[in-house]
């Protein structure tokens, strides 16, 4: 997994390795300086040749201390480099101050507001503000940040995004390259982010790559050795899911959810169907298995057969239906025994009877992931659904979704960014799921999802992992059924929702235009070929 750092955890960081005397203020700058460079003449490695006409913007902090260095560093090239500063040089922090001395003995500094003639530079470098950004652009000329360059180089942010929630703060500008320093930053994927930053580079900075506790990962792929089947493999030993449907003429949610769950690798996938639409999901399945489930009574003895390990319910569902049978999917699903008998065994054994713990107790909920209905059902009472919840729930909301279960939250996301940090989606989700007392999941291209913990994992498909073909009806209900399925197979809730995410858009990204949902399972077994699965 790799850390996103807020812009507090980036200084921090900082000036833990500055106090230790591993490095020194001046020395990060210049290394920053340096990475911007490199990773501009990488990606136009014409620039190198040539040189040219560049424009540096350099704002009253530590970012414009790295655009100084980035303006001599050009110069010593053989460019013509102009540098722009907001503000007095007089005020610049220590470091910044340091660089501008050595930065004006070879180039002129000119007030921004002389800025708007940079249009005929050929690379212009915003080093305005960075991750320390607090209240919207000012100072700035009005038209500064529409200005129209060839090239525009953002020095690890673009000035005016919020790099902890990729909100815009009044304006923004828009790169073409982002160098960020030492890692990437949340604002780098949330919200605005993408749309402004253009391409993303890193640029090492010296500092120690250490785990830190409690930052924000970005979803990687998911590791083959979790989603491999060993030799001698029986179906019940990757655990059997049950997928409930909606009544006649609503059942074509679930059954791609099902299907999705069976490509994840489940051993067996149920779909549980009311009588009135029996026959219509028995025309359509083959390796997918069926049984009536017609009201809660019905799902409870279902649920007696304890290989049944993992739940998903909702797409297609039907709201009245939701209310009927959430009840018994989050209370374990299980009738009270007088005896007791062992109720954690494993998904495996054939035998394992149905039973309760010691003294007839209630056994342990399955894990279940609640999508559509299930959610919609709640909107009214959000606390009615909360108060059923366990641990091994996953919630998956979309936008709308999400807005009726936590309107507070949701609320305060939708609330115009007026100061940095600016509440992101990132906080919003990791409240909800405080709140749930389980994982959420919040949909969009820059997928959320939270544990209770505060454990927080950003889905981001944009730059090399776009996928807008998943913009298609049906791609969430896969989505439900690919973690449903991973669920059965014994990931706990929190890494089957970050490893269905990335195998969801990797789906997406195999099948490429004209995708519709029933393509999306259809491209798994390619995807895990690919990782060796």
């Amino acid at each position: 997994m790799t850390d996103l750092l807020t812009g507090a955890q980036m200084r921090a960081h900082e000036r833990a390795a500055i106090g230790s005397g591993a490095v020194t203020g001046l020395g990060l700058m210049e290394r920053a300086g340096r990475g911007v460079v490199a990773a501009l003449l990488a990606r136009w490695p014409g620039l190198g040749r040539a040189g040219g006409q560049a424009a540096v913007w350099c704002g009253p902090g530590n970012n414009g201390g790295d655009g100084f260095v980035v303006a001599r560093l050009l110069a010593e090239r053989g460019w013509r480099v102009t540098a722009y500063l907001l503000g007095d040089p007089g005020r610049l922090p220590p470091d910044a101050a340091a660089n501008y001395r050595r930065w004006s003995a070879l180039g002129d500094t000119r007030p921004l507001a002389e800025a708007r003639d940079a249009s005929e530079a050929s690379l212009v470098v915003d080093a305005l503000f960075g991750t320390g950004l607090a209240r919207p652009l000012e100072g700035l000329p009005a038209d500064l940040a529409a200005l129209s360059a060839p090239r525009l180089v953002a020095v690890d942010i673009p000035s005016g995004l919020c790099a902890d929630s990729g909100r815009v703060l009044g304006a923004a500008m828009r790169a073409d390259l982002t160098v960020s320093f030492h890692g990437l930053k949340p604002g780098h994927y949330l919200a605005d982010g993408p749309a402004h930053c253009g391409a993303l580079a890193v640029a090492d900075i010296g500092l120690s790559h250490d785990p830190l506790p409690g930052a924000v990962t970005l979803c990687a792929a998911p590791a083959a050795a979790r989603l491999a089947k060993g030799e001698g493999a029986h179906k019940y030993g990757h655990g059997h899911a049950l997928v409930l449907t909606g009544g006649a003429g609503r059942t074509g949610a679930a059954r791609l959810a099902a299907r999705a769950a069976l490509r994840a690798g489940a051993g067996l996938v149920t779909l549980g169907v009311p009588g009135a639409a029996q026959m219509e999901v028995a025309a359509q399945i083959t390796a997918l298995m069926l049984t009536r489930v017609e009201d809660g009574a019905g799902l409870e003895g279902v649920l007696s057969d304890r290989r049944i390990n993992a739940l998903c319910l909702g797409p297609g569902l039907g709201t009245a239906r939701a209310r009927a049978l959430m009840p018994v999917v989050c209370g374990g699903g299980e009738p009270r025994l007088s005896g007791g008998t062992d109720a954690s065994r494993a998904v495996g054994d054939e035998s394992a009877m149905p039973g309760q713990g010691a003294g007839g107790a209630r056994a342990k909920p399955r894990p279940a992931v609640l999508d559509a209905d299930a959610l919609t059902a709640f909107g009214e009472d959000p606390q009615a659904l909360f108060a059923m919840l366990h641990p091994g729930c996953v919630l998956t909301p979309h936008g709308g979704e999400f807005a009726r279960l936590f309107p507070d939250i949701a609320a305060r996301l939708a609330a115009p960014a007026s100061a940095g940090p600016a509440f992101s989606r990132v906080d919003a989700v990791r409240t909800a799921a405080a709140r749930a007392g389980c994982v959420v999941l919040l949909k969009g291209p820059d997928t959320v999802i939270a544990a209770p913990d505060g454990r927080c994992a950003i889905h981001a498909a944009c730059y090399g992992r776009a996928a807008p073909w998943l913009a298609t009806a049906g791609a969430g209900d896969v989505l439900a059924g690919l973690i449903a399925g991973l669920m059965a197979r014994g990931l706990g809730a929190m890494e089957a929702a970050e490893a269905a995410a990335w195998l969801h858009a990797e789906c997406a990204r195999a099948t490429g235009p004209g995708l519709i949902a029933e393509d999306l399972p259809e491209a798994l077994p390619g995807v895990l070929r690919a990782l060796g699965a």
